[in-house]
C-alpha cells in the first residue's frame, strides 16, 4: 500500500495548528509521518507544539528561523520518507477519510504522480471550490502550463504528489525563497506540470479551507498583487522549463499531450485547440489540428451521452 507523509506548515497560527495536525492524525488510513514545520513563529507556536506533540512518535517537529512558505515546504519534504507527500496548511483541516480516498487512487494508478482535490471553504466564507464537478484524469499538462500558464491544481491543503515529484519541484535556487514566501503552492503546481507529472483531479469533499482575516494570499488580493503573482509565476515556469530544455518547439507535440487525457472537458479542448493554432508553419494545417482536437472531444461527448441509460 502507498504510504503517506503529511507536511503541515505553520507561521504564527498557534490558534489553528493543533486542529490541522489532529485532523492528519485522525485519518482512517493513518499516515506514516506527520511532519510539522514551524517557520519561526513569534506567537508561542513552537512551545505549544512541543508541549502537545513532543512525545508523540507519529509527529516530527521541525522548528527553525523564518524563511517563508517555500523554505518551510523544503524543510518538511527533506524529512519525508513516505511514497506520497500531502501538504496541509496550519489553518485548514481534513475529514477523516481524506487519505483513504487518496490512497485508493494512488494504490490502483501507479501512473498517476500528482493528485489534487476540491475544497469546502469555511470561516468568513462558506462555499465549495473545485477544478471540476467530477473527478478527472488530466494526463500530462506541461505544454498547456508552459504556454498558457494554465493552473492544474489547488491551494496547498488539497495537494499531494509522489515524493520524487515533491523533491523535484522544490529543487529551486535559494534566492527564490524570498520571492515565494507566500503562495508557494505555485511551485508545487506549476513545477509538477512543467516537469512532466501525470495529474489527476479527485473530488473528495474532504478538504476544509479556512477563510479568515490573516490568510496570507487570499485576504490581500489587489490588482497589484494579482499582477505580481502572475508575473512571478511566469518567471517560475520559465525556470522549470529551462531546467529540462522545454521551449516553443513543444508546440509540435500539442496533439500528443492532449491525447493523454482520457476524458477531456470542452474547456480543456479549447485550450489545446488554441495551442494548435500557435504552431509554426502552415496556417491551414494549424487550423486542421485545432479542428481535429475539438472534433475528437465532441465525438467523445456525444458517445458518452448516447451511452447513458434513458430516464423517465
Amino acid at each position: 500500500m502507498t504510504s503517506f507523509a503529511v507536511v503541515v506548515t505553520s507561521y504564527n497560527y498557534r490558534a489553528f495548528v493543533g486542529t490541522a495536525v489532529d485532523s492528519a492524525l485522525a485519518q482512517s488510513r493513518a499516515p506514516m509521518q506527520v511532519i510539522v514545520v514551524d517557520d519561526g513563529s513569534t506567537d508561542g507556536t513552537p512551545a505549544h507544539l512541543r508541549e502537545r506533540y513532543g512525545h508523540d512518535p507519529r509527529v516530527t517537529l521541525v522548528c527553525g528561523e523564518n524563511g517563508g512558505q517555500l523554505v518551510a515546504f523544503q524543510r518538511g519534504v527533506a524529512h519525508a520518507r513516505a511514497d506520497v507527500i500531502c501538504f496541509l496548511d496550519a489553518d485548514d483541516r481534513w475529514e477523516p477519510d481524506y487519505l483513504a480516498r487518496l490512497g485508493e487512487l494512488y494504490d490502483s494508478r501507479r501512473d498517476v504522480d500528482f493528485v489534487f482535490s476540491d475544497m469546502q471553504l469555511f470561516g468568513d466564507e462558506q462555499r465549495w471550490m473545485g477544478y471540476a464537478a467530477q473527478s478527472r484524469d488530466l494526463g500530462f499538462t506541461a505544454i498547456s502550463t508552459y504556454l498558457l500558464m494554465h493552473w492544474y491544481g489547488a491551494p496547498t491543503s488539497a495537494l499531494s504528489m509522489r515524493a520524487l515529484w515533491a523533491r523535484r519541484t522544490l529543487e529551486l535556487p535559494a534566492e527564490l525563497g524570498q520571492t515565494w514566501r507566500l503562495s508557494a503552492d505555485n511551485c508545487l503546481v506549476f513545477g509538477a506540470s512543467v516537469l512532466g507529472a501525470h495529474k489527476y483531479y479527485l473530488r473528495t469533499g474532504a478538504v476544509h479551507y479556512r477563510i479568515h482575516g490573516n490568510n496570507g494570499w487570499w485576504g490581500r488580493q489587489t490588482p497589484a498583487t494579482t499582477y505580481l503573482n502572475r508575473f512571478r509565476s511566469s518567471c517560475l515556469i520559465g525556470i522549470y522549463a529551462r531546467s529540462i530544455g522545454l521551449d516553443e518547439r513543444c508546440l509540435e507535440s500539442v496533439k500528443h499531450e492532449f491525447r493523454t487525457k482520457p476524458d477531456p472537458s470542452w474547456r480543456e479542448a479549447r485550450h489545446y485547440a488554441k495551442l494548435a493554432r500557435l504552431r509554426h508553419g502552415s496556417w491551414l494545417r494549424n487550423q486542421q489540428h485545432a479542428a481535429s482536437i475539438l472534433w475528437s472531444t465532441l465525438k467523445r461527448r456525444r458517445s458518452r451521452a448516447a451511452a447513458r441509460p434513458a430516464t423517465d
